[in-house]
């Protein structure tokens, strides 16, 4: 009993097992919300609950909202309205949410290394309201150093980007543009003014009009 040390043996292994536990439940909801994220047995029109896209997306992503060695994390700020239930792509809408808080995020760090001194903060608030009966807004806006008028005017043509070589295609937000306005009959624009961040405005209608689940 000494030499296995049976005393601490008892006392660790509830909480060994507690542990396991935690993992494995942190495990489902990674994989519960990469399937909710990618949504690859949904190919066609569904009547989906845009919250829990967005919470997917958030999930992925969520390791880089939190503090570093060397950054001090993001803050994200949820304002969630009363939404109905909406018909669209799921994945593909999905898709646009994951671009825009890449690029949000990608932003608000580049920011917290240039600027001199650093931003006391850094936040993303994602907002979603019903604008009529018809159509609802989701908004993804962020504290970073914001965009100038030149660039905001090229954010969405192809292969255009501010990154540094290899770290952008370009073609994110160009594809996100086509998926909200083509595939989803909707709008996307960005507001934004230099030192007063970015806000990505997505307008998609509740229902497509002529089309079927």
């Amino acid at each position: 009993i000494d030499a296995m040390d049976l005393e601490f043996l008892v006392d660790d292994l509830p909480k060994l097992l507690s542990s396991m536990r935690v993992g494995a439940e942190r495990i489902r909801e990674i994989i519960a919300s990469l399937r909710n994220f990618s949504r690859l047995d949904e190919a066609e029109f569904k009547t989906v609950n845009v919250h829990e896209g967005i919470d997917s997306t958030l999930m992925i992503l969520q390791n880089r909202f939190k503090p570093q060695a060397t950054f001090p994390g993001i803050q994200l700020v949820k304002d969630y309205g009363d939404l109905p239930l909406v018909q669209c792509y799921p994945g593909q809408l999905n898709q646009v949410f994951m671009n825009i808080l890449t690029n949000a995020i990608d932003a608000l760090e580049e920011h917290f290394r240039q600027a001199a001194p650093p931003p006391p903060a850094l936040t993303i608030q994602i907002q979603t309201r019903s604008l009529d009966a018809d159509h609802i807004a989701i908004a993804i806006q962020d504290n970073g150093p914001g965009i100038p008028a030149a660039v905001r005017d090229r954010l969405f043509d192809p292969f255009f980007t501010t990154k540094a070589i290899g770290k952008g295609t370009g073609l994110g937000m160009s594809i996100s543009y086509r998926i909200i306005v083509e595939k989803h009959n909707g709008s996307l624009h960005c507001q934004s003014e230099l030192g007063h961040g970015a806000t990505f405005i997505v307008t998609i209608p509740i229902q497509q009009v002529g089309v079927e689940e």
